[in-house]
């Protein structure tokens, strides 16, 4: 195994994603968080998790590029990122992405947003500037890499497309996949799903209830003799 390979796991707590993603759970941010460090351990390779206490930066792109940075200052000739909001990361993923660095110049792991649920660097093709102008959180972001990297001649690698979860809709993706996912957070998924639609129809009712009553009245109050 290569040791000067590391993974960095950019990924915020879960208080500080509940913030940014407010349609999803603490309890599932952090069953994702555990699921995320428990697959990157089971590859025996060097990981860093950078969580909000160790970015630096004023927005996205800067923390993302500062972060990387500081592990090719360390010495590592190739860094794998990876987030915390695909359930469907496996080890075979990040081993695949190891041994592909060897062959190519950058390995890339699409989501179906149009960004990336995973990115492998070599060292000599990292440039800070040329990340700082990535369109970072955009549709954008994975055709933008891909055309830069033709025109610098760079071979790419692409893994299988994988859902990661920036909206509530893509939970139900996940869910309606045949991919394998870990049983704690699938049921995790399915009770917060269900939660949600049980939510919206219980409101549904409730306001069809008060406007269909047969005792509604936008005036006054019915008076019975």
């Amino acid at each position: 195994m290569n040791n000067k390979t590391a993974i960095l796991i950019f990924a915020n707590s879960a208080e500080k994603e509940t913030e940014r993603k407010s349609f999803l759970s603490t309890e599932i941010f952090s069953a994702l968080n555990n699921q995320t460090l428990k697959t990157v351990e089971k590859s025996g390779i060097k990981h860093f998790l950078f969580s909000e206490k160790e970015q630096v930066g004023n927005n996205f792109g800067e923390r993302f590029s500062n972060a990387v940075e500081t592990l090719f200052n360390k010495g590592f000739d190739n860094v794998i990122t990876i987030g915390n909001d695909t359930p469907h990361l496996k080890v075979r993923h990040l081993l695949e992405t190891e041994t592909n660095l060897s062959s190519n110049d950058l390995v890339l792991g699409p989501s179906k947003d149009g960004g990336f649920y995973l990115m492998g660097i070599r060292k000599e093709h990292f440039n800070k500037k040329t990340f700082l102008k990535l369109p970072w959180q955009t549709n954008r972001l994975q055709k933008c890499i891909t055309s830069i990297s033709k025109s610098k001649n760079l071979e790419i690698s692409f893994l299988e497309i994988l859902n990661d979860i920036d909206k509530l809709e893509d939970i139900q993706f996940i869910l309606d996949s045949f991919k394998r996912i870990s049983t704690s957070i699938l049921n995790l998924l399915k009770r917060y799903i269900i939660s949600k639609k049980t939510f919206v129809f219980s409101t549904f009712f409730n306001i069809k209830k008060v406007f269909y009553s047969p005792n509604f009245n936008k005036g006054s109050p019915i008076i019975f003799a």
